[in-house]
């Protein structure tokens, strides 16, 4: 399947648009009080086990995505937007979202 946060996939015409599709992983403040205790990962004032974190989540919420556009016969997803959010009372967890629009070409 064909991602992409553009609108239009190039020589690809979109023949039918399939409604909008969503990915939504939230990431506990534990996690996050796990990564901190391991802040020697940080190299180079980057946090490598804050980073593998919201990779995977974002990995997951684009799995979301997929399975839906898959459900509803999408050959590709266009305009894809992904966003990270703070969330929970005080800032407890991390949310990441990605929606785009499911599409067959």
């Amino acid at each position: 399947m064909i991602i992409t946060t553009t609108p239009t996939i190039e020589n690809h015409p979109v023949r039918e648009y399939l409604g909008i599709v969503t990915g939504e992983v939230i990431v506990g403040a534990n996690i996050f009080k796990d990564l901190f205790a391991n802040i020697r990962d940080i190299v180079g004032g980057r946090a490598g086990a804050y980073e593998r974190t919201l990779g995977q989540a974002r990995e997951q919420a684009f799995a979301e995505l997929e399975a839906q556009a898959r459900e509803r016969g999408a050959d590709a997803i266009i305009g894809i937007d992904i966003d990270y959010e703070v969330v929970g009372q005080g800032g407890s967890m991390l949310m990441v979202s990605a929606s785009g629009t499911a599409v067959k070409l």
